[in-house]
């Protein structure tokens, strides 16, 4: 399944809400990236796509990257320190659980859309939102190398 194939355009309008809605109780930032081919392992891909995004350069150092690879169905959360020092040990495994269930069911935009609800919960717990939170990363969903 190619990139372009796993979420169409009402799809992927429903995960961009899911993030907008998740970062609108936190200060914490959520991104998606779709690519199709992870020849590598997972961990260390969805590292370079963060540092890529600069998701890093967060103030709080509290944003989390949904990486997906289509073709590979390869699927990894990856948090900052901030929220990694934050959150219970097994959290984002419990998490990523959760979201891997729906996606074997072909359930794309759901398993996104929990996952997004989750990691918003925990940022919205350790990184409440303050009125002059500004959205240090764009929502939009990242595709490709």
């Amino acid at each position: 399944m190619n990139v372009r194939n796993f979420l169409d355009e009402t799809e992927e309008n429903l995960v961009l809400e899911a993030i907008k809605k998740a970062e609108t109780n936190t200060s914490g930032e959520i991104r998606v990236h779709l690519e199709t081919e992870c020849k590598k392992d997972v961990l260390e891909r969805a590292k370079e796509v963060f540092k890529k995004l600069k998701m890093h350069k967060t103030k709080l150092r509290n944003g989390v990257l949904f990486y997906v690879a289509t073709e590979s169905k390869h699927f990894a959360i990856l948090g900052d320190r901030g929220i990694n020092e934050k959150v219970e040990s097994d959290f984002w495994n419990s998490t990523k659980e959760l979201v891997l269930q729906k996606m074997k069911e072909g359930q794309h935009t759901e398993a996104l859309k929990i996952g997004i609800e989750q990691a918003g919960e925990r940022l919205k717990k350790h990184f409440p939102y303050q009125k002059n939170d500004l959205n240090e990363l764009s929502d939009e969903i990242s595709t490709g190398k």
